[in-house]
């Protein structure tokens, strides 16, 4: 049975105030603008979440989504708030540069077991280690995230998943497809997980042939489906394949073939400028 391979791309966050929430990645974190798209309907994947108005989705990252893990931004018009559950831990950057940036600003710093850490809008917590951030790799080094159980955690995404296990406590397992890529770290929390409506999404590239393999897997291990393999459309852009699972906590997972992906999330040069003119016409919070 060949081994399975993938690339970390991104985590989805759905955020409910753009301009909040555009100042704190663009001007706290450092990140960029890669794209941002508008839409007129509810994704068929369910990317924006259980929900069928108008949304959009803005990329934001420290380089091209090609060999940086970026964050997506997930906004639905209208939506106001978002319950948070115990899911999502957070996400380490290295970046002592974000902490200067954040006491320029005005941003409150806390810390957590000897780590300073930023909270986001909607209150989702950013790890950052006080080290020269790295212009020659990808700041962001791991997404963390709950479990409930962390030896069925381990069963999953280092048996079923084959991502490569690159670090194991009685309480917490990291995970990744490649050395060089942001890691993917589970923290047993002893308790079973609340998603509520906040919940997010971690996605993944994989060769186009790759998909049913691991279509075939999950079936087999009789784990969960929750979009079969589908092609989304894009206007004006790639269309990708994907498939959705969710792991034995709920925590969904896409992966995406590669091969469409890289032309899809090409950083496009007007996305700061698209976000910042969707923000100023928005009115749906009036």
């Amino acid at each position: 049975m060949a081994k399975l391979s993938g690339r970390a791309l991104h985590y989805v966050l759905k955020v409910a105030d753009r301009t909040a929430t555009a100042h704190f990645y663009r001007d706290i974190l450092g990140m960029k603008v890669l794209r941002h798209e508008e839409f007129t309907e509810g994704c068929e994947a369910q990317c924006n979440g259980p929900y069928a108005n108008r949304w959009s989705k803005t990329m934001v990252g420290y380089g091209p989504e090609d060999d940086h893990f970026v964050v997506e931004l997930t906004y639905n018009y209208g939506i106001t708030s978002y319950d948070k559950g115990n899911d999502f831990v957070g996400i380490t950057i290295k970046s002592k540069e974000t902490i200067e940036r954040a006491k320029a600003n005005n941003w409150a710093i806390t810390e957590e077991d000897g780590q300073k850490v930023l909270e986001a809008p909607g209150g989702y917590k950013f790890f950052i280690l006080e080290e020269p951030q790295p212009t020659d790799s990808d700041p962001v080094t791991k997404v963390t995230l709950a479990c409930s159980n962390i030896q069925q955690t381990l069963a999953y995404w280092n048996g079923l998943l084959q991502l490569d296990l690159y670090g194991k406590k009685p309480k917490s397992a990291v995970f990744g497809f490649g050395a060089n890529q942001a890691k993917l770290e589970f923290v047993d929390i002893g308790e079973p997980l609340n998603r509520a409506k906040a919940y997010g999404r971690i996605a993944f590239s994989c060769p186009f042939d790759v998909q049913p393999e691991i279509d075939r897997r999950i079936k087999e291990a009789d784990q969960k489906i929750l979009t079969p393999l589908i092609s989304l459309d894009t206007p004006g852009k790639a269309t990708v394949r994907v498939i959705i699972l969710a792991d034995p906590d709920g925590h969904e997972i896409c992966f995406v073939d590669d091969e469409a992906f890289r032309q899809l999330s090409q950083v496009d040069a007007k996305g700061d400028e698209l976000l910042t003119r969707y923000i100023k016409s928005d009115k749906s919070r009036e």
